[in-house]
């Protein structure tokens, strides 16, 4: 497959021919695995104190002619804690056990849990390989709701690495024809429900990613604009691609980026 290759003001240079990476099958299933992989990682473990609902003592003799003891009071063998006695007549509570106020859970979270999902190394890879085929399909795009220019795919030279301004860098893709996509990622929703009291009061959405060659200046002046994520061609994992899961991000490579794909054969 061919894309063209356009300068900062949309003339194109010429043609590019894409490396085998990009002619991966698609494959929605295996995307979805290494998404969940790398949003368990980024899972917190949490667990109860595992001394919840038993600080305090709550044995009772069960024998016979014990002082304290329950034997022939006609009650059952649930473990109890004093709350007032007069001379040998006792007041319990029930405690400790599970079906009791203020005792302990059966089956507690438990913080040793381990929350990572793995993945193959073959199986990351081809889902990398997979997404990269997917985010050059328009149709798929209009799907997860882009506003797609209408020569969508297409390369960038290099030269849009450079760019140190970011009103630089909205001209540009406002030329190449992602202004009404970048407009769509900059209105905010309020989230619905308790997310609004807990840090999470607005939900973003996600438009264009940037895929750079190196560490270059775009990766700053880019990172202040709404929804666009900017990544070296080497860090390219399947949710930035696929985010949530979900095929067909709007995607936009440098020429040097691809080079780079093919030179060094990632993801393969």
């Amino acid at each position: 497959m061919e894309l063209g290759v356009y300068t900062l003001t949309k003339t194109e240079l010429g043609k590019k021919k894409l490396p085998l990476q990009f002619s991966e099958l698609i494959r929605p299933d295996l995307i979805a695995r290494a998404v969940y992989a790398i949003w368990s990682h980024r899972r917190q473990p949490y667990g109860t104190d595992p001394y919840a609902g038993l600080k305090h003592s709550a044995k009772i003799s069960r024998r016979r002619h014990d002082y304290k003891g329950s034997y022939g009071h006609g009650i059952s063998r649930s473990p109890r804690k004093i709350l007032s006695h007069r001379g040998t007549r006792f007041n319990w509570v029930g405690a400790e056990a599970p079906y009791t106020v203020g005792g302990r859970r059966t089956h507690p979270p438990k913080a040793e849990k381990i929350w990572d999902e793995k993945i193959n190394k073959k199986e990351r890879k081809k889902a990398i390989r997979s997404a990269l085929a997917a985010s050059l399909v328009p149709q798929l795009a209009e799907q997860r709701g882009h506003k797609v220019p209408s020569n969508y795919p297409f390369l960038v030279e290099k030269k849009f690495e450079d760019i140190d301004k970011t009103q630089d860098v909205l001209e540009a893709l406002s030329a190449f024809g992602f202004g009404d996509d970048l407009a769509r990622a900059d209105v905010a929703k309020i989230r619905a429900g308790r997310g609004k009291l807990r840090g999470r009061r607005y939900k973003k959405r996600k438009t264009l990613l940037l895929v750079v060659s190196k560490d270059c200046k775009l990766l700053r002046t880019s990172s202040n604009i709404p929804g666009i994520d900017v990544v070296e061609v080497n860090k390219l994992n399947a949710e930035l691609l696929a985010p949530g899961a979900q095929l067909g991000r709007l995607t936009l490579f440098t020429e040097s980026a691809i080079d780079r794909i093919e030179k060094e054969k990632l993801f393969m």
